[in-house]
Formats: C-alpha cells, sequence, structure tokens
C-alpha cells in the first residue's frame, strides 16, 4: 500500500469530517458493486433544485470513494458528453443512498465504496473465484483482465485504512449489488449466478469481519441474451434472497413501460427518475436489514 495515498484518504477524512476537532464518530460504511447500472447514468441537471439541496445539505456528512480514488463529499460524478447522454454530470445509485441514509441518521456520517464497471459479469469479471478462462469466456476486451472483485476489496481496504490512520472508528453496514444483465448472455452464467453470487456474498463477509453483512440485490429486468438467460438470473436473485435472512432484493417489473424504475430511451439503463428510486429503494432496504 503506497503511503501517499492513504496519507491523501487521511486528511480527507479528517478535512471534510472535521474529526480533528469535534468528537469522533463511528463512520457508517456502505460497499457498492455492480456493472452499468451501479456506474449510473442519471442526468444530475434533470434532478428538481429542492432536491440538489438536500444533498448539498448532507453532502459533508456523506464521503463518496469512487474506483479506488479518494473519498470526497458526496456528489454527481463528471464524465464526458456523447450522443447517447449529452450531459457532463451523472449519478448512480449513490447519490440517493447517501441522501436517505444521511437523512435517516442525522447525527451519522457516512462512508461509500463503490466499484463500478459496465458491461461486465459475475461469471467473468465479478467472479470472487476469478480465473482467466471464465473471463475469456463471457468478457470482452480489457474486461477480460479485469478482477473487479480484487479490485474492490483492495479500495475498501484502502479506505479503511485511512480512518484507522485517524484513529476512526467505522462499521459496514451493507452493500449494494446492482449487477446481472450480462450474466445473461450465456447458459453457463445464468445458470450458476445464485451459486456464484452466494460465494461473493460469503467472501465479502469473511474478508471483512462482518458476519451478516446485509447484503441488497438489484434485480435485473433486461430483454437480451440467451433463451430465458434474463430470466434465470432474475429468478437465482429471488432464490438468494429468500435463503439468506440478511440479504434483500429490490424487486422490479419487466413490463416495458418500466414505471417501477424509469429508463432512458435505450430500455437498459436507469434515468434520472429511475436512478433516485433506485437509490433511495437500496438505502430502505439497508435500513431494514440491520440489526
Amino acid at each position: 500500500m503506497k503511503k501517499i495515498g492513504i496519507k491523501i484518504l487521511v486528511i480527507c477524512v479528517l478535512g471534510i469530517f472535521g474529526l480533528g476537532h469535534a468528537q469522533k464518530k463511528e463512520v457508517q460504511v456502505v460497499l457498492l458493486a455492480g456493472q452499468s447500472n451501479m456506474v449510473g447514468n442519471g442526468n444530475y441537471e434533470e434532478l428538481d433544485e429542492d432536491v440538489r439541496a438536500r444533498i448539498d445539505k448532507i453532502k459533508d456528512r456523506v464521503l463518496y470513494s469512487n474506483h479506488g480514488k479518494a473519498a470526497k463529499p458526496l456528489s454527481y460524478n463528471t464524465i464526458k458528453p456523447s450522443e447517447k447522454y449529452p450531459y457532463t454530470k451523472s449519478f448512480g445509485p449513490e447519490l440517493f443512498i447517501g441522501l436517505t441514509l444521511a437523512e435517516a441518521y442525522p447525527d451519522q456520517q457516512f462512508l461509500l465504496i463503490k466499484k463500478a464497471q459496465g458491461g461486465t459479469a459475475l461469471y467473468g469479471a465479478w467472479n470472487p473465484e476469478w480465473s482467466a478462462e471464465k473471463a475469456q469466456q463471457i468478457e470482452k476486451g480489457f474486461k477480460q483482465k479485469l478482477d473487479l472483485n480484487k479490485m474492490h476489496i483492495t479500495a475498501i481496504h484502502k479506505n479503511l485504512k485511512a480512518l484507522e490512520a485517524s484513529d476512526q472508528t467505522y462499521k459496514i453496514i451493507g452493500m449494494a449489488w446492482m449487477q446481472g444483465e450480462n450474466d445473461a448472455v450465456l447458459d453457463v452464467s445464468a445458470d450458476t449466478y445464485a451459486i456464484t453470487l452466494k460465494k461473493l456474498i460469503a467472501k465479502y463477509r469473511k474478508e471483512f469481519d462482518v458476519k451478516n453483512m446485509p447484503f441488497v440485490i438489484g434485480q435485473i429486468n433486461s430483454r437480451y441474451g440467451v433463451k430465458n438467460g434474463a430470466a434465470r438470473v432474475r429468478a437465482a436473485m429471488e432464490t438468494v434472497a429468500s435463503e439468506d435472512d440478511y440479504v434483500g432484493i429490490i424487486k422490479t417489473s419487466t413490463d416495458t413501460s418500466w414505471s417501477d424504475y424509469p429508463k432512458n430511451p435505450d430500455n437498459v439503463h436507469y434515468n434520472a427518475e429511475g436512478q433516485k428510486r433506485l437509490g433511495t429503494a437500496f438505502a430502505k432496504e439497508i435500513i431494514s436489514l440491520q440489526n
């Protein structure tokens, strides 16, 4: 671990939370992982002014680390505009996970640690038992070399060590998982999704010594892949949730009106309202799974 990276994170923690002068409070940590709908394609500018004001009000109590970068106050992600997404300020579920938790617990401080990569599979890049063979079987291009589970765990440890270095206590209160669409493209990945997801959950719990860490699944409702591939992944998600008291699920409709969680015109990625509802649902489910 590079000392300079930890030092930067420590400065962020001390400066933003004001821990150098105030009584330290236990930081509530939430882990986030998945593919494109966890990355997020919500247009920040489409949020009402009152909502953005609420986010500004709590942002200093909610730190957000994305892709292993230094934690910073919760806000939008800056992206390059494209024909598909012609804006520069985007957000994923983290924005409303942080807002909902902060408003539910006004005296608490939070740290969200996210790793997400579009177009990746649990069978491949996210596999807790990663292998080049499986990655090459399902992933494309540079994603064949990504061990995202390992990368996320490394980023989490980096952030937690920064807290420890500042004598700050913390508690991991849950994880949000929005992924699965790409596992519908092969029979083998769809049929083994439940088994692999259970292994992933177990690995995070063991790695961070949180035996019953709450884990919330965002159910996919994609339409592409092998025959009944998406349906099998959806069913696997429900099975995993039903077999573990500390696993919750955000169920979604396959009705293409997307009235529960609205989508962009591509019918794949959630729009600003969809991401708002998704993040809020994740936070509420994490709260409901607390001991």
